[in-house]
């Protein structure tokens, strides 16, 4: 796949399998757009030596560099850790090079020098513990974009959802839902289908609350008060959107022909199907950005760090649908 510029791709957590994840798509780059590391060059070099991983790194001063390092090493950007890391124990001491990798990353794709942003995955907790307010990549990218409202949808060549409530507890998801917020999520999801997936009206399941959706306010009115008028409003504005659906029969394999992508109502919801069908290549995708992020839809797995056995297939398509998306 070629793009006129490379893609910038995040340290992650580096006691993690970030780096080896790295390390491993890099190995697996024909069919790949071109991709930079942002990171510490030293542990790279370390950890492809530890593991005996053939990977090469070549450090890099400008991303102009990037296309024609990438066929014969892995080209890297400097973001030096403040200590060696040891895998599966991290340290707050190296959670700022973590956010200041994300931070550079994403001023390379707003200057316009980079096609887009690839992030490891990261250890919320770590990052906290130094005073990171967010309660997650998502909403950290979306103040990095200058406050825009971001959209996280779980793609696979599967199922695409979108949850509407995030990072909350279960028990504040119908005091946050809202019949607004739904409407935007809705809009955002379809402006950038229009966009990035080359959909002019994608259809948009929208999955009730409720068990059964709320059979008609026996188990719950939100279903009725809140997400049917939702829907109405976002037919009216000519947006393919319908439901509510029960959940727990609309993402069996003929259920997902009618659709496009499922507006879930909260995090679980949405990701336990889209995790369950296929969680080696599924894809955590940020809508309403300015600019193109993906990332690998899974953790920092802290106890297979190390080991050389960490599966990169999530990362890989996750470049791979960066480029394409940027495409």
């Amino acid at each position: 796949m070629s793009l006129d510029r490379p893609l910038a791709l995040t340290m992650g957590e580096p006691a993690g399998i970030a780096s080896e994840l790295t390390l491993k798509a890099w190995l697996n780059r024909p069919g790949l757009p071109v991709f930079t590391a942002v990171d510490d060059p030293s542990h790279l070099a370390a950890l492809a030596e530890t593991l005996r991983l053939p990977v090469p790194i070549r450090l890099i001063n400008d991303l102009d560099e990037a296309a024609a390092v990438f066929p014969d090493a892995l080209p890297v950007l400097p973001c030096s850790l403040a200590e060696p890391s040891r895998p599966g124990q991290p340290t707050g001491a190296n959670a700022r090079a973590v956010i200041a990798s994300i931070e550079q990353a994403v001023a390379l794709t707003k200057s316009g020098k980079a096609a887009g942003v690839v992030t490891n995955p990261i250890a919320k907790s770590v990052l906290q513990s130094v005073g990171f307010p967010y309660p997650g990549h998502t909403e950290f990218l979306g103040a990095l974009a200058g406050g825009a409202q971001p959209v996280m949808m779980l793609a696979s060549p599967l199922l695409r959802v979108v949850p509407v409530t995030i990072h909350v507890a279960l028990r504040q998801v119908p005091d946050l839902l809202t019949a607004d917020l739904i409407v935007e999520t809705a809009r955002i999801v379809a402006a950038d289908f229009r966009r990035h997936f080359g959909l002019p009206t994608p259809r948009i399941a929208v999955a009730g609350l409720n068990p059964h959706a709320g059979e008609n306010g026996r188990m719950g009115r939100e279903d009725i008060e809140v997400v049917g008028p939702a829907i109405s409003q976002l037919q009216a504005e000519g947006i393919a959107a319908f439901g509510p659906l029960s959940a727990d029969t609309m993402f069996h394999a003929e259920a997902r022909k009618r659709y496009d992508v499922a507006l879930c109502m909260y995090h679980d919801q949405a990701l336990i199907p889209l995790k369950t069908l296929d969680f080696a290549g599924g894809v955590n995708v940020t809508l309403g950005l300015p600019f193109v992020r993906t990332s690998p839809d899974h953790g920092t797995a802290f106890d297979i760090a190390g080991q050389g056995i960490a599966d990169p297939a999530s990362l890989i398509a996750a470049i791979r649908l960066a480029g394409e998306m940027t495409a």
